[in-house]
């Protein structure tokens, strides 16, 4: 492998500090509805998912409908906590300037939620107009599916297996795997938990890093690295 033809990020928890202000969110009305969950435990449980995935889990799990009375209420919050407190990721700047050739975002966040954070923190011009939600393609294609990645690689015609990903939760590197992708996890959000870089190993990341600052030279790495996928 002679070197990565395109990197794919994701942006919630990878490019904007942004998981931590929805598990916030999500927890205080999940809470509110009867079932009672920490910040850390959205975190740890349910990072990377769509709200209403979320929704959906819990209702299995407990047997209560929530998603009915909690889906728009929670986009609405969130938007407005996004747009007053998300901040960019320490090193963001640095680590784009130095990485080499075309990237792009896949997310499971909406187009306009994408374009809100991005613009806020200044990255929308470093990758407009390659900025792809998950829920453009679908409501049943999100992660972990891995149609968003493929996507994304087919708009530069790009092999999946000439890729890398940088993902910070389980649901996008079981996303990226899926595709044929290599993966990085990152846990340098200020939603990581202690089993956070073995949770994303073992989901299948080829390396986690947890400074921004490290991911030009660890992409420069792996790209000269002849291990099979």
């Amino acid at each position: 492998m002679s070197g990565f033809e395109l990197t794919l990020f994701d942006c919630d928890g990878v490019l904007v500090d942004s998981e931590i202000i929805a598990a916030k969110v999500e927890s205080k009305l999940l809470t509110d509805a009867g079932y009672p969950i920490s910040v850390e435990e959205m975190g740890e449980r349910f990072a990377g998912m769509t709200w209403k995935n979320i929704l959906l889990t819990i209702e299995r799990e407990i047997d209560i409908p929530l998603s009915a009375s909690l889906i728009d209420k929670s986009e609405t919050i969130l938007d407005q906590r996004l747009a007053r407190d998300v901040k960019i990721i320490e090193g963001v700047v640095y680590a784009l300037s130095r990485i080499p050739g075309p990237r792009c975002i896949c997310s499971n966040s909406s187009a306009h939620r994408l374009e809100m954070m991005l613009n806020k923190v200044g990255l929308y011009n470093a990758f407009a107009p390659h900025i792809y939600s998950a829920k453009d393609l679908g409501a049943d294609r999100v992660k972990p599916k891995p149609d968003i990645f493929l996507h994304g690689a087919a708009q530069f015609g790009v092999k999946p297996e000439k890729c890398i990903v940088v993902e910070d939760s389980v649901h996008g590197v079981h996303a990226a795997r899926a595709a044929g992708m290599r993966v990085i996890g990152f846990t340098g959000a200020s939603h990581t938990y202690p089993s956070h870089a073995d949770r994303l190993t073992d989901a299948g990341a080829d390396t986690v890093i947890s400074r921004m600052v490290d991911l030009p030279a660890v992409i420069a790495a792996l790209g000269q690295w002849e291990g099979a996928l």
